[in-house]
């Protein structure tokens, strides 16, 4: 959130939410690793110390559900250094998290957390005939033109790594605008339309998040190459089938790019623990987790709720029903 890393591990991530009365926000802003003029900004604007933990957390979470089942598992160890290269996993922390703080200052300024926005007011929903504008919508246009200030993006002529991150942080914030929707419900005699309320709304995150990781699986290695036309250097990556194989072609903006090939992340390093003693499924990702080694295979008990019945009135009653699983885990 820095502009400079993507996911930082706050000191107070996992702490209980909930922004403190009067100025206490002061003293979350101070908590917050932020840059000297991002912590100008959030002084300047209650709620949103609340909101950036809100988003760190949604992005940490979402990542690690995407990568659970692959050998680079999102986790916090080994994030400082990993952060430093230009890998594809890097490529996507960046994306993730400029995503997650695009929703999550949204939603942020439709449940009224922010001061300074309120609800959507989308003119071209008021101007249609027999809508009625009504429920508070997600704020997504004072969510991206606010995060562009706050994350001080600026043109940067010939370093690749800069403008790698910039690209890939737009990447997370056009992901979050596409799955921006129109919901409308109908009002009027019998259930006819003749007045609807409509209102924007987001996607939910677990739809960008899996957006966001069909783009990590397609994502392009880049280079930069001086463009004379408009006179400074770009991006661009291998040539595109139908095009001339001698010429490079541009990364489309919603590609996440990457300037370096990632690690096996098989064995323990500063990027990772490794997959020693991870589980992983032995007719999926078994032997690509555990990356030849082999797995341990353990039965145990498991307890689940079984049998269950709706009760007069208003509860279920379950029996607790014993079962057998079987849990593969790779070798050393």
């Amino acid at each position: 959130l820095t502009g400079k890393e993507a996911l930082t591990h706050f000191p107070s991530l996992g702490a209980p939410g909930g922004s403190a009365p009067g100025r206490g926000h002061l003293k979350q802003c101070e908590l917050l690793q932020l840059s000297r003029k991002q912590k100008r900004l959030c002084r300047r604007e209650p709620g949103l110390a609340e909101t950036l933990r809100d988003a760190i957390r949604l992005g940490i979470l979402e990542c690690q559900f995407q990568f659970r089942s692959e050998r680079w598992n999102c986790s916090l160890e080994g994030r400082p250094s990993l952060l430093k290269r230009g890998f594809k996993e890097t490529a996507f922390l960046y994306a993730v998290s400029s995503a997650a703080l695009t929703h999550s200052l949204a939603r942020a300024c439709s449940a009224g957390r922010m001061e300074r926005c309120t609800c959507d007011d989308s003119p071209g929903l008021e101007n249609r005939k027999a809508w009625q504008w009504g429920v508070c919508g997600d704020n997504l246009k004072y969510s991206t033109k606010f995060l562009k200030k706050f994350l001080g993006q600026k043109r940067i002529g010939k370093d690749l790594r800069a403008k790698v991150d910039i690209h890939n942080t737009n990447v997370g914030i056009k992901a979050v605008k596409n799955g921006l929707k129109t919901t409308c419900k109908c009002h009027g005699v019998s259930g006819s339309c003749a007045v609807r309320t409509c209102w924007k709304q987001l996607s939910p995150f677990h739809e960008i998040g899996r957006l966001l990781k069909l783009r990590y699986d397609d994502a392009v290695k880049v280079f930069s190459t001086s463009n004379d036309a408009v006179g400074h250097s770009e991006l661009a990556g291998p040539p595109r089938h139908g095009h001339s194989p001698k010429q490079p072609a541009l990364p489309r903006p919603t590609d996440l790019v990457y300037v370096e090939d990632s690690p096996s992340f098989c064995r323990p390093s500063k990027y990772s623990l490794g997959t020693a003693g991870r589980t992983c499924s032995r007719e999926g990702n078994c032997d690509s987790m555990c990356c030849g080694r082999g797995y341990n295979t353990q039965s145990r008990l498991v307890t689940f709720s079984c049998h269950c019945q709706v009760q007069w009135c208003c509860y279920v009653e379950c029996q607790q029903c014993l079962q057998e699983e079987v849990v593969y885990s790779c070798k050393q």
